[in-house]
């Protein structure tokens, strides 16, 4: 590796993490729009959760093809070419008056997040050096972590300002941005073998146990984006954008010291007790009636779900070689677009039958499966990382 990739921080992981925050920023402003939106258009809750998780289904279509290409073709021009169909979609929603439109460009979305948060993750482990994986994974993340503190507080300003049709356009404008950005991330690439679309080169299958996690946490995490805007304004709880940035704030801390603890102890003994924070902070959301206990939530989740999911992340890169990366990480978010899809529809069937309080307390049921798959697999989990720590020596 070359003296300037030595440390966390170079030029080539630099630009991918500005690009990645540009894009993630971009997504968080729209999403969590996009269900107020549709509330605002008169959307009952199971509508609402349709529109939420709608793009899911052609991310995971088009996630049949996106492994191969990204480990076939250019990583750069892949990233920035689907960043620009995201920013397509964007520029849609300002134009779209009714809900079937709203669904259509939703889907559209959906094909550009088949490539984007893949080869941004391939493209991020292709910059960093070998011995600080881990850490630089977690720091990674904390461009999501930024974009979630301040994406849904953004978006929700800028309506109160300038409108919808305007908010969805600015959102639009930051995902172009985040497209040139992509084109500067100069990785030496060499293409070494032709396109060939095989379950092997979709699905790794030494990723499917952390990808399999990974579906669990994101069947309720998915739900707050979702749904927390609206339970709060049915509620009379206002300023709920703060939600979102006391729970990235946190992350922004505890993200950089998760990746070391989880470099130095292992992933067990650091993601049994965040995801037993991710359901205690389900509960406290049912129990809330205020913006304090709200941010309570959001505190508690920063611990659960912002400690967990980089950690689980990180060992479906760690444990496929290098050459399958793009496989590695297409089956973790395989996972995240199957959480994505079926949680909120799952939790918008739940609310309109019990209503929201029972709602939250349900989703608890698969952060607490996946805690079982944790401690079942917790030696297979070992195996995993010794692996990785042995194929870093021969490289």
């Amino acid at each position: 590796m070359e003296k300037g990739r030595q440390k966390i921080w170079n030029p080539l992981f630099t630009t991918i993490f500005i690009a990645n925050a540009c894009m993630n920023l971009s997504q968080q402003m729209m999403n969590s729009l996009v269900s107020k939106y549709a509330d605002y258009l008169g959307a009952a809750a199971t509508v609402v959760g349709i529109v939420a998780s709608i793009y899911s289904v052609t991310a995971l279509i088009f996630k049949i093809i996106s492994g191969p290409v990204i480990d076939t073709y250019n990583r750069r021009f892949i990233l920035s070419g689907t960043m620009l169909i995201m920013a397509v979609s964007f520029f849609g929603y300002g134009i779209a008056g009714n809900v079937p439109a709203l669904i259509g460009l939703r889907l559209l979305q959906g094909v550009g997040q088949a490539f984007t948060s893949t080869c941004c993750l391939a493209l991020a482990a292709d910059t960093l050096p070998k011995e600080k994986f881990g850490s630089g994974i977690g720091v990674f993340s904390m461009a999501q972590a930024a974009s979630q503190a301040i994406g849904p507080t953004i978006a929700l300003g800028l309506i109160g300002v300038c409108g919808y049709q305007a908010t969805f356009m600015i959102g639009s404008g930051i995902m172009v941005f985040a497209a040139f950005l992509a084109t500067r991330v100069k990785v030496p690439y060499q293409k070494a073998k032709k396109l060939k679309i095989s379950v092997k080169s979709i699905v790794a299958k030494e990723a499917i146990m952390p990808a399999f996690i990974i579906f669990l946490m994101s069947l309720t995490y998915f739900v707050v984006n979702s749904f927390l805007i609206v339970y709060a304004g049915k509620i009379g709880v206002a300023n709920i954008g703060y939600y979102f940035t006391v729970f990235a704030g946190t992350m922004l801390i505890t993200r950089p010291m998760i990746g070391k603890l989880t470099d130095r102890y292992g992933l067990v003994k650091i993601v049994v007790p965040s995801l037993i924070c991710f359901a205690a902070s389900f509960l406290i959301i049912s129990y809330s009636r205020s913006l304090p206990m709200f941010l309570l939530a959001a505190f508690v989740a920063a611990f659960g779900y912002g400690a967990s999911q980089p950690a689980i992340q990180a060992l479906s890169l760690k444990c496929v070689p290098k050459e399958r990366r793009g496989a590695g990480s297409s089956t973790n978010f395989i996972g995240t677009d199957l959480g994505s899809l079926l949680g909120p529809i799952l939790a918008g069937a739940v609310a309109d039958l019990l209503g929201y309080e029972v709602m939250w307390r349900v989703m608890i049921l698969p952060v607490v499966f996946a805690l079982v798959i944790v401690l079942f697999s917790r030696k297979r989990i070992s195996r995993m990382e010794e692996n990785f720590k042995l194929m870093q020596q021969e490289e």
